[in-house]
């Protein structure tokens, strides 16, 4: 059993939290039990997520999209889906935790650094929140994709706009398509992010780089579910992850 507050010490020290400019607090957002016996993960806050938690008797919810500021506002306003979330936690005292940039970010258990490992890449350097390295072995941009839409079930958004054969490939998830501009700087001719956007469509296109946009949710999956598993070592408690896809 862990105790709350411990819990939420250990994952804001381990994931150096001050480092972080955020539009969300990173740790506690909503109290329940003091006393951790289960801490289920999940990507995204959803009330169907929460009742998986009451099914499977958890007493922390631990999630990389949780309450975020511009839910909100600058002069809270609980209404809404976010009220009818709330008052699901509070009646059922399930503590909710929410780690957003911090766990993108993470050398060692982050999203990008996850997906830079499950493909391989060698000679890792960070670039902002991200990572960039090199295929271990030739590797296509076409079989690239083809990794990414078979691992998670999904056509993923792309732009052969870069060489055939990949060099150099640029990681950010979730909605980080802006980013291939500093991906290209730091010599990646491939970058890979979760969500589209209409602005860099074409200008990835005039900038002779490929993009795989695999899905927001499918490339922030990796990141929270490291974090329950540290937890379940560190504080030898029982940890589950459960997968509520959202992608569109």
């Amino acid at each position: 059993m862990g105790n709350r507050n411990e819990i939420i010490k250990y994952c804001r020290e381990y994931l150096q939290v001050g480092e972080f400019e955020d539009y969300c607090v990173n740790g506690l957002q909503v109290e329940g039990k003091p006393e951790i016996k289960k801490i289920i993960t999940g990507v995204s806050l959803s009330q169907k997520l929460i009742r998986e938690v009451i099914r499977e008797k958890g007493d922390m919810l631990m999630v990389h999209h949780g309450i975020f500021g511009k839910e909100i506002g600058a002069t809270p306003r609980i209404e809404g889906y976010v009220k009818g979330r709330i008052k699901l936690l509070l009646e059922n005292e399930i503590n909710l935790a929410g780690f957003h940039l911090p766990l993108d970010a993470h050398p060692e258990i982050g999203n990008n650094i996850s997906l830079a490992k499950n493909l391989g890449l060698k000679n890792l350097k960070s670039f902002g929140i991200g990572f960039i390295g090199e295929p271990e072995k030739e590797m296509k941009f076409n079989d690239l994709a083809e990794f990414f839409n078979n691992k998670y079930s999904f056509n993923s958004f792309i732009i052969s706009a870069g060489p055939e054969t990949i060099k150099k490939v640029g990681i950010v998830s979730g909605g980080a398509a802006d980013d291939f501009k500093e991906a290209l700087k730091n010599g990646a001719d491939t970058f890979v992010t979760g969500e589209p956007k209409e602005s860099v469509v074409r200008a990835v296109e005039e900038s002779d780089i490929n993009l795989i946009a695999a899905g927001h949710y499918n490339t922030e999956k990796n990141g929270i579910h490291n974090l329950g598993e540290l937890l379940k070592e560190e504080f030898k408690i029982e940890h589950k992850f459960i997968d509520i896809p959202c992608e569109i």
